[in-house]
């Protein structure tokens, strides 16, 4: 599995702290996305998005949809997209 993590400032102008359910509709309907997580900072004035995708591969063909939803949403929310990174997963577990 891999991840895109994007990190974002946030500040008093942003206007929400959730993506709309349109922009998480358009993130998961990318071949080959297992999901996604927003996290925004509690005590700093930064935000994150992370995406898990099946393969490397799926990874790399959703970067230019990636970019455009990713803009999207940074204008939407009167964000500053500030850094984009790419990982392996190399270990995962969630409890239920």
């Amino acid at each position: 599995m891999f991840a895109r993590v994007s990190t974002y400032k946030t500040g008093p102008e942003t206007i929400s702290d959730a993506p709309t359910q349109e922009i998480l509709k358009r993130v998961l309907e990318n071949p080959g996305c297992r999901g996604v997580y927003f996290l925004n900072g509690t005590e700093s004035d930064k935000a994150l998005s992370i995406t898990l995708w099946d393969t490397e591969e799926a990874l790399t063909a959703s970067q230019q949809a990636a970019n455009v939803i990713r803009a999207d949403t940074s204008r939407e929310q009167n964000i500053e997209i500030l850094e984009v990174e790419e990982f392996e997963v190399t270990a995962s577990s969630l409890k239920d």
